[in-house]
């Protein structure tokens, strides 16, 4: 492999990196290893955005990586929320919500492409602020439980409660605009 296309595959090999991080997460949060869970949990949202810097700046964008990308994104949100709440760290209600979302969304996504009407993935901003507050969630339970720190339980009722309003708002909007492409 030349230097160029090593260089050029740069942002689709972090992202797969970044999946590779799935599973060890994962482990570090059932061990518990709260430090170790929240480096690595850090170590994935820096990577994020370096396959993303690097795939714009340089021109390096992939139907692969545009494929893979959100699949790695979501596999470590949905993977820490089920973990999260299997340890009780986060009520179960808010974990059911988001994996429902994802799991509606992508089989909505694979009817509209079985059907031979693939649907365009654009995220709106309600979908931003939704994941935003799905990382910040995360970050707070880990961070905490990795630092010590006690920060109250209102916090963590808001994020919740946030969480939990912009998962709904986002799987409506996403429903609506299913329903407008498929024509129903």
């Amino acid at each position: 492999m030349s230097a160029y296309s090593l260089f050029a595959s740069l942002p689709n090999l972090i992202t797969i990196a970044r999946l590779g991080m799935v599973p060890l997460i994962i482990a570090l949060i059932v061990l518990p290893n709260w430090m170790a869970a929240f480096l690595v949990f850090l170590a994935a949202g820096i990577s994020d955005g370096v396959d993303g810097f690097l795939a714009k700046r340089f021109n390096l964008q992939t139907e692969l990586g545009a494929v893979l990308d959100p699949i790695a994104d979501k596999a470590l949100l949905v993977s820490i929320y089920v973990a999260l709440a299997i340890t009780s760290e986060i009520p179960p209600i808010v974990t059911i919500l988001v994996v429902s979302r994802d799991v509606m969304i992508v089989g909505a996504f694979i009817i509209a492409w079985a059907m031979d009407n693939p649907m365009e993935v654009a995220p709106h901003f309600i979908s931003k602020a939704n994941t935003a507050a799905q990382i910040s969630l995360a970050a707070a339970v880990l961070g905490v439980q990795a630092f010590g720190v006690d920060i109250g339980d209102w916090f963590f009722y808001g994020l919740y409660i946030c969480v939990a309003v912009l998962t709904l708002a986002s799987l409506a909007i996403y429903f609506v605009q299913w329903l407008r492409h498929m024509d129903i």
